[in-house]
């Protein structure tokens, strides 16, 4: 059985140029409220599925808030970040788990850099994929999968995106 992937990495698939379409057109607290909300919501009980004791993931997207609230710096809740990261690297063999750890941690990132709440489907839909069909599907069902996946994301930031967004994140996708 070949190795899973461990990221959706097409740019081009319809599904990615959608999100991007509307992410370069918000703020950065939009679009981090939006990936944070979405990650606790969806992608977080894939990972508590796995590994029910093991809050990193949960603390990253807590500290994302905090620091959304300004109730911490961003030196702090960097810190809490690293951690979910930490978790993801630990999580190796299990794809679901992985996954879900990346994309939160992704998440949580778009507080220091908004080019990074694409990483909730990046690495989200993938973990949801995994979730739904396991790792033995065809990339090609696995694919779908992810892309109906990343249907619902931008249907969640449709909903909070800001029409004219004044002040919209100026990113530069090239990682």
């Amino acid at each position: 059985m070949p190795k899973a992937r461990k990221i959706l990495n097409d740019w081009d698939a319809p599904y990615i140029k959608s999100l991007v379409k509307l992410i370069e057109t918000q703020s950065k607290s939009t679009l981090a409220h939006w990936a944070v909300d979405y990650a606790e919501r969806v992608i977080l009980p894939l990972w508590n599925k796995h590994y029910p004791d093991d809050q990193r993931p949960q603390n990253a997207l807590n500290a994302a808030r905090e620091w959304l609230l300004g109730a911490i710096k961003l030196p702090q809740a960097k810190k809490v970040i690293l951690d979910c990261h930490a978790a993801a690297r630990e999580a190796d063999g299990n794809s679901v788990a992985q996954a879900a750890a990346r994309a939160i941690g992704q998440c949580a990132s778009t507080i220091h850099s908004a080019r990074h709440c694409i990483g909730l489907a990046l690495y989200g839909a993938l973990a949801v994929a995994y979730d739904t069909l396991g790792t033995s599907a065809t990339w090609e069902q696995l694919e779908q999968c992810a892309s109906d996946e990343c249907g619902h994301m931008l249907d969640a930031l449709r909903v909070v995106a800001v029409e004219n967004e004044p002040n919209p994140a100026k990113i530069d996708w090239k990682c």
